[in-house]
Order: structure tokens, then C-alpha cells, then sequence
């Protein structure tokens, strides 16, 4: 006699791990998660891997081409104009840049879904304003907003990690105000109600697990757009400043020599491009993953 499957097998069936989605997942998503896989070991363990620092110069050899043009094991990636080790450079520049996209993203998050929530929550005059104040960002090209603030209030690690987290965070507003409104409306948020729960335990409890992934989603497709801002204003010259580097910063050092040392603009220009192009497959693979809709469109 042949038995049905176990409730267990049959939420296992419907509901698959994290794994399991990945394995599905297409060939060009798991490049992708190799490569920020990558991108992570480089930020942990990448000093253990060139016996330069990122700041030591060396006159005796600058501008030595990487080692597939000829140059010197010692040099893998070649150096720049002062004779820094540019594999070294590259790391900690990316190390930074990482940083400062995840601190800014994480901000932008935080603070757009709080105003999104007490928005759908308080109605009235306070959501006419941030609705307003929403649409005038979106408005303007936001790097017009932080070439002013850097103008007016002058530089600083902390105001441009500031700037990065206004960066965005309309989105993370309208977004989560739209779905909070949806979750508020639906069945099991007004029996929740109808049981005496406060307006807290209903948002953190109830509605916020049922919208995180739709925000987590909007994360992942934020923050490539966060990296260029922060490596847009360091290679204009208002981002990141010596001592310190990224790789913005970088690229921008590296455009006066393009045509005798092309690598010093290469590498970090290349290393920008597939790092956000993996953040953005991920995030519209993850977007397909979470998305009932498109999950049943896709599948039907």
C-alpha cells in the first residue's frame, strides 16, 4: 500500500531551503555568488596575500605593467605612479568601498522603511509630507544633492557615509508604505487587530516578516547603486581621501595614464563593474525567487 507523502516532505516540497534554490538557480547567478564569495575572502584575508602594504611607495618601481604584461611576480597587478602595489591597493580600496556600500545601503534602509511605516500608520498631513519629500528626491539626479551637501559642509568619512544613506532611501519609503498599506488591509493583519494587539506588536511581529522580503529584495538591487555613487564622487575628488583609498579613488588616480599604464584604470574599473553586475543578478534572481507573482507567471 503505497502512502502519501508526510506533511514534512510536503512543506519541504513547497518551501525549499536556500540551498536548494541556489542549486536551481541559473549558471550566470552562481558565477555571480562565486565572485562576491570572492569579494568577501579579498576584504577578510587579502592582506595574507601580497607582502606589500597598500600605502608604501617605492620610486625605484613605479609604473611597473602587471605581470601578464611583463612585469615583476613581486608586482602582480603592476604599481602606480608612486610605486604602491596596486594587487594591495586594490584590495583595501575594495575593502572600503564595500564598507561604505554596505554602511550606506543599511542606512538608507532603515531610515526609508521607518518613515514608510509611520507613513501607512499615521496617514494624514505626516504622509502628504513624506510623499512629498519623496517625490522631490526622485526628482532630482541625486548626485547633485551630495555635490551641494560636500560644497556646503566640507568632507568627512562620516558625512559621506550620511550621504550615502540619504541615498535611496525614498525608495525603501515608498515601497514600504505601499506594501505596509497592502499587509494592513489583508485578512489576518485586521484579525490581529480585532484581538487587542497594539500597533507595534502588529508591524514588527506580523506585517514586517510578510514585507522583509520584498525590502531585502530592494537592498540587493540598491547597494551596485550605492558603490557607484561612492566611487562616482571619489573619482571626481569628493569622496575618499588620501591616505586612505577606494575604488573610486583609484580609477580616478589612474585616468591621467591611461595610455603608458592603462592597468592603473583598468583593474579598478573592471573590478567595479563585476562586482555591481553580481549584486544586481542576485538581486533580480532574488526578486523572481521571492516574488509570488512572478513565480507563477514564470511557472505557468
Amino acid at each position: 500500500m503505497t502512502t502519501g507523502p508526510t506533511p514534512l516532505s510536503t512543506s519541504a516540497a513547497l518551501n525549499p531551503s536556500a540551498w536548494q534554490r541556489l542549486a536551481r538557480a541559473p549558471m550566470v547567478v552562481k558565477i555571480a555568488f562565486g565572485f562576491l564569495g570572492l569579494i568577501v575572502f579579498l576584504c577578510l584575508f587579502g592582506d595574507l596575500l601580497t607582502p606589500h602594504a597598500y600605502d608604501k611607495t617605492n620610486l625605484r618601481h613605479r609604473l611597473e605593467p602587471p605581470v601578464f604584461l611583463g612585469g615583476s611576480w613581486d608586482f602582480v597587478l603592476g604599481t602606480d605612479r608612486l610605486g604602491r602595489d596596486l594587487f594591495a591597493r586594490l584590495i583595501f580600496g575594495l575593502r572600503v568601498s564595500i564598507a561604505i556600500a554596505i554602511l550606506g545601503t543599511a542606512i538608507g534602509a532603515v531610515l526609508g522603511t521607518v518613515i514608510g511605516f509611520l507613513a501607512a500608520h499615521l496617514r494624514g498631513w505626516f504622509e502628504e509630507v513624506t510623499m512629498m519629500l519623496v517625490d522631490f528626491q526622485a526628482s532630482l539626479p541625486f548626485i547633485i544633492i551630495a555635490l551641494c551637501l560636500l560644497a556646503f559642509f566640507g568632507n568627512s568619512l562620516v558625512l559621506f557615509i550620511v550621504i550615502m544613506g540619504i541615498n535611496g532611501w525614498e525608495v525603501y519609503a515608498r515601497l514600504s508604505r505601499g506594501v505596509v498599506l497592502s499587509a494592513k488591509a489583508q485578512p489576518y493583519a485586521q484579525a490581529v487587530v480585532s484581538l487587542g494587539a497594539d500597533p507595534w506588536r502588529l508591524y514588527t511581529r506580523h506585517v514586517l516578516p510578510n514585507v522583509a522580503g520584498v525590502l531585502i529584495v530592494q537592498f540587493t538591487l540598491n547597494f551596485p547603486l550605492t558603490i557607484l555613487l561612492e566611487t562616482s564622487l571619489s573619482f571626481l575628488g569628493l569622496g575618499i581621501q588620501p591616505p586612505n583609498t577606494s575604488l573610486g579613488l583609484i580609477l580616478g588616480e589612474g585616468r591621467d595614464y591611461l595610455i603608458n599604464a592603462p592597468w592603473l584604470a583598468v583593474a579598478p574599473g573592471v573590478m567595479i563593474f563585476l562586482t555591481t553586475l553580481s549584486m544586481s543578478l542576485i538581486g533580480d534572481w532574488l526578486r523572481d525567487e521571492l516574488d509570488p507573482t512572478l513565480k507563477r507567471s514564470r511557472d505557468g
